[in-house]
């Protein structure tokens, strides 16, 4: 019995250690993300500043095809990814001067704020999905 318990306490110092250590790595990156580049400004603001300065520009069939885009993602991770995929089509579509969100403003942003790691799965979706995104291909060199 006392070996049993010492093997029970050995096994939960591993799980929780590597349960520590996942946390930690996610709060770190975070941290990151929050740290002022040479404009003044972190990524974090910079994000807010672009969903806020294109919130008027958002249709609801726009919203709805952010929603087809971010849809891959975990549940627990989603609304993080789609605030910042919402902030890169932001960008896109101030930076065009364009009057509304369009669906190609959605497929630019998207593929940009793709990590370049996650492109086959970005690449296998809209391929499962049928959504065209051969105008925007040199992107994912």
């Amino acid at each position: 019995m006392h070996n049993a318990f010492m093997w029970f306490i050995f096994f939960w110092v591993f799980v929780l250690l590597f349960m520590m250590s996942v946390g930690g790595y996610f709060m770190f990156r975070k941290f990151f993300k929050v740290l002022p580049k040479e404009d003044g400004k972190s990524k974090l603001d910079w994000q807010n500043h672009y969903v806020d300065a294109s919130r008027h520009l958002w249709t609801e069939q726009s919203k709805e095809f952010l929603d087809l885009l971010v849809a891959p993602v975990p549940g627990p991770f989603r609304d993080i990814a789609k605030h910042s995929i919402a902030a890169r089509i932001g960008q896109v579509a101030l930076e065009a001067n364009a009057k509304e969100v369009t669906r190609e403003h959605c497929i630019e942003g998207y593929i940009l704020a793709t990590p370049k790691r996650d492109y086959n799965s970005l690449i296998s979706y809209l391929d499962k999905m049928q959504i065209d995104y051969t105008p925007f291909k040199h992107l994912l060199q």
